[in-house]
């Protein structure tokens, strides 16, 4: 099994997706178990003092101008948790809850927030043992971190609260806990806090999303191409020369994508063959790298936003090196939310814009020569007109969610929480919009795939036509009479979500972008 290290100087995208989806075994570095000794050595030495230390002798938030004594310390951090742990809603997707996880221990591990060795190790346990903690989808603002649902997975390190054991069943957390030897932790000075305080959730969702559309816009690239191919379209607007004198890195990418999938197509440069020769296509097709581009670079800058936090050590209060221990801001979500919100938008221009050129195909007047709705018999089948309908209320809903939520705060903590970032509401909708996303694509996948093959005489591309074999064989039916759509469009869909359009393409073309 890989194994990831977790040391002082932060993770990357790649150690996060290998923990949250393919429950990769934790470990501790040297490094940072000594980072961890010396910060709580600092923490230790404050609490004995006797002037209050935000965090480690005071209470929280609102209630922070009140001295906690050495004896009520650990019921401070106790209570912390459990008064925090007030999510409500639906459970949370398992790979959130790890990858969160993870991500906590990350600033753990970094030595700057004088939790305890023994306490790390702990959390390291929980991940290895596939122990994860059940996490509700609201209760997080996305400041003072992701609270509510940092809580649940803090809660479940004391042996409370539920979690889903390795086979998938909820249970006590405490049950599970014994099952697998790993003792729950008492927490002490400053480490309920510490357990809490981070961007950790939003986080996790954004690397997992970045991932997600990094395929899915390559994906786009391909059913752009092919919607081209079957509109008897012309891939002169996908030339180099022609993106290098607008040079957007994306939109270069993007064209460079298309153009390698549509080489040797025999369909495509048909203008001055119809009865109506065409001078342009739609924009639809000839702005494709346009739009898809434009996302390509949304996608770059939230991967370099991501990558910033990644490296950091996200708390309140923070043990410096110099042994101050300080209150400060960076538990914030806003640099995160803004990204999460920045990339819902792209990912609805390029729904949008895959819903035309699908709607495209299956007009009669605008498909230059297609069947209606592709359909076998025109009047008594219906053809895809209906899949149309499924793709156009997809886009609809990711329109919806394009509204950006970090433009909205909701004050908290008797207004000292005054302005919060609401990243993790802009993390959960971006998680339905990519879901949305793939599934648009898949609808044009389809209706493509389709149409080339309604191109009788015509021969597609090698790229294409390995998609058309690819496509078949994972269960996706071609031309016919009507029959129950569901089973077919759910295949494309999965096929889409497998990455299996990249991988049909790749061995044609070469690495795509």
């Amino acid at each position: 099994m890989h194994t990831v290290v977790v040391g002082t100087s932060g993770t990357t995208a790649e150690d996060v997706i290998a923990v949250a989806r393919g429950n990769a075994r934790v470990e501790l570095s040297g490094e940072a178990l000594e980072a961890l000794g010396r910060a709580r050595e600092i923490v230790d030495a404050l609490a004995a003092k006797p002037e209050p230390v935000y965090g480690v002798s005071t209470g929280f938030g609102a209630l922070a101008s009140r001295h906690i004594s050495p004896e009520l310390r650990a019921q401070l951090q106790r209570n912390t948790v459990r008064s925090h742990a007030a999510g409500m809603g639906p459970r949370v997707e398992r790979e959130v809850v790890r990858a969160l996880m993870f991500l906590r221990l990350k600033t753990v591990a970094s030595g700057h927030t004088g939790v305890r060795p023994s306490v790390a190790q702990t959390m390291a346990d929980l991940l290895n043992a596939g122990i994860t903690p059940v996490v509700h989808e609201y209760g997080s603002l996305g400041c003072s971190g992701d609270l509510a649902p940092l809580s649940h997975c803090a809660l479940a390190l004391m042996g409370e609260g539920d979690a889903e054991g390795p086979d998938g069943v909820v249970r006590p957390a405490g049950e599970l806990l014994a099952e697998h030897g790993i003792e729950p932790v008492e927490l002490r000075e400053k480490e309920g806090l510490a357990l809490l305080n981070g961007t950790d959730g939003m986080l996790g969702m954004l690397v997992m999303a970045l991932a997600d559309l990094r395929t899915l816009y390559t994906s786009a690239d391909i059913t752009a191409a092919l919607t081209l191919e079957a509109l008897l379209g012309s891939e002169k607007v996908l030339a180099p020369e022609l993106h290098a004198i607008r040079p957007h890195p994306g939109q270069g990418a993007a064209a460079a994508n298309m153009a390698a999938v549509l080489k040797g197509s025999g369909l495509t440069g048909h203008f001055q063959e119809e009865s109506a020769p065409r001078v342009q296509d739609a924009y639809s097709v000839r702005c494709a790298p346009q739009v898809a581009g434009a996302g390509r670079d949304t996608i770059a800058h939230a991967a370099l936003v991501a990558s910033r936090e990644l490296a950091s050590a996200v708390d309140n209060p923070v043990v410096l090196p110099d042994g101050r221990v300080e209150s400060n801001g960076n538990f914030h979500g806003a640099p995160v939310a803004y990204v999460l919100d920045f990339l819902a938008i792209a990912a609805a221009d390029l729904g949008s814009i895959a819903e035309r050129r699908t709607d495209r195909l299956l007009d009669k007047n605008r498909s230059h020569g297609l069947p209606p709705f592709l359909a076998d018999d025109a009047g008594v089948d219906s053809g895809l007109m209906i899949a149309q309908y499924t793709q156009a209320a997809l886009v609809s809903e990711m329109k919806r969610l394009a509204v950006p939520a970090s433009a909205d705060s909701i004050p908290s903590s008797a207004m000292q929480e005054d302005h919060v970032s609401m990243g993790w509401s802009a993390a959960r909708k971006l998680r339905t919009a990519v879901d949305n996303l793939t599934r648009i694509i898949a609808i044009e996948l389809y209706a493509a795939t389709r149409a080339l093959e309604l191109r009788h005489g015509l021969t597609p591309a090698p790229a294409s036509q390995a998609v058309l074999a690819a496509v078949r064989a994972a269960g996706v039916e071609g031309p016919g009479p009507d029959r129950f759509l569901a089973p077919d469009l759910a295949a494309a869909d999965a096929f889409v979500r497998a990455g299996g359009l990249v991988a049909a393409v790749e061995p044609v073309t070469g690495p795509l972008a």
